[in-house]
């Protein structure tokens, strides 16, 4: 998946096939939100108008480019944990054992397949924390792309949320589907005053 471009990733993306889909579009988003942090930091670094704050800058940059590092590595992790959810539900199902053995598969897999989104939820939330830092302190010519992150940032988020609900939903082990619903709700709290207070900051700055 890393090494496709994008022309081939958009043609899987819109093909009849079910992977690449909407996860992988989400941790693309963060991780395009991630690397447009980086870029702030990178035309902010060395500046002499923005000295003060280049030790700043350098952990900021540090932390963008590990988040884009883990939101690359979950398109992956997408496919490959929805591939195994449609491998689970063509298992034989001819006898009661193996209705038994493929409903515990397909339960195993739906698990799987929650916790990935949920992890990239949680990334892409570090995204956009990092973002008001590039938008509040980083270089006034590239301040839109801080704006451009927030919205990227925000996106991947409630759009990986939607994967989490998806798969949890169809979880029979409710105990598991609370907690990591729970979790996200965590994620989630207050993070559309969040992206829309950093988009007006950027705004002003224009």
């Amino acid at each position: 998946m890393n090494d496709q471009s994008i022309a081939s990733f958009l043609d899987a993306l819109a093909s009849k096939a079910s992977t690449p889909g909407g996860g992988g579009a989400a941790a693309l988003m963060g991780a395009q939100a991630a690397a447009l942090v980086s870029m702030v930091c990178n035309l902010t670094l060395g500046k002499p108008k923005y000295a003060e704050v280049e030790q700043e800058m350098l952990v900021l940059l540090s932390a963008a480019e590990a988040l884009r590092s883990q939101l690359t590595d979950m398109m992956q992790a997408d496919v490959e944990v929805f591939n195994a959810v449609m491998a689970a539900y063509g298992l034989p199902k001819a006898t009661d054992d193996e209705k038994a053995a493929r409903s515990a598969a397909i339960q195993t897999a739906l698990q799987a397949a929650t916790d990935v989104p949920l992890a990239c939820a949680k990334a892409c939330a570090e995204v956009l924390k990092l973002s008001r830092v590039a938008a509040e302190k980083g270089n006034l010519n590239v301040i839109s792309d801080a704006g451009v992150a927030v919205m990227a940032a925000y996106a991947a988020l409630k759009s990986a949320a939607l994967n989490v609900y998806i798969n949890a939903n169809s979880i029979t082990e409710r105990s598991f589907a609370e907690q990591r619903l729970a979790a996200l709700a965590e994620v989630l709290a207050g993070v559309e005053l969040e992206a829309e207070d950093i988009y007006q900051l950027v705004k002003q700055k224009l």
